[in-house]
């Protein structure tokens, strides 16, 4: 095993079940871009291939389910939001796929699921990020985060009020789903490596062709 992969099963055992859904929803979103299908039947494909031990496929958790549909059914608001905050040089289109994959989970999240506290998900698209994508990430997909969540606080000022009581509810309800979890605990699927750093570069090329 390299260090590579012993670094990431351990941060995959370190990490709570909903960092876990939406890992897995990243991956899943991810997936259904390279392939050009929809994000929903990949879904209900592996549901279907986890009732049966012979196909090895570890069952989606339910928040990976529901993180899954509220992209594809908002995927036209999300794609326009993180655009908006994408800098000068940066197109929604030509950043890396996976970074996609990650900002729509997370920007999902800032803007329709009231349940999760805004530092949550900034947090954990960041933590992400560093994980599944290259060094540039992290830091371009925390300032996006940060802008989406700073303009709907200014739309909804009540939106900052309780993200403390609601970080405390997040982790408790988290712990409560590590728990319902350990008996039949999701093994680790990484996603496929995409050709992220790469990516920009074949752009840089045809722009100069």
């Amino acid at each position: 095993m390299s260090d590579n992969t012993a670094k990431r099963d351990i941060n995959y055992k370190r990490h709570t079940a909903r960092y876990r859904a939406r890992r897995r929803a990243a991956d899943i979103l991810y997936e259904a871009e390279n392939r050009d299908v929809d994000p929903v039947a990949i879904v209900e494909d592996r549901v279907a291939l986890a009732r049966e031990d012979r196909h090895a496929v570890a069952p989606i958790a339910d928040y990976t389910k529901v993180i899954v549909q509220g992209v594809a059914e908002e995927l036209d608001a999300i794609d326009d939001k993180i655009s908006r905050h994408l800098s000068q040089n940066w197109e929604l289109h030509r950043i890396p796929a996976v970074d996609r994959a990650i900002l729509r989970v997370s920007v999902w999240e800032l803007l329709f699921n009231p349940d999760v506290p805004t530092a949550t998900a900034v947090v954990e698209g960041v933590e992400l990020a560093s994980q599944y994508s290259n060094d540039q990430a992290a830091p371009y997909i925390h300032a996006v985060l940060d802008d989406v969540a700073q303009s709907r606080s200014e739309l909804s000022p009540m939106n900052n009020g309780g993200d403390e009581e609601e970080s405390d509810a997040a982790a408790a309800k988290d712990s409560q789903e590590d728990s319902a979890a350990s008996t039949h605990a999701e093994a680790p699927e990484e996603p496929e490596e995409p050709a992220s750093a790469a990516e920009p570069e074949a752009d840089a090329e045809e722009e100069n062709s």
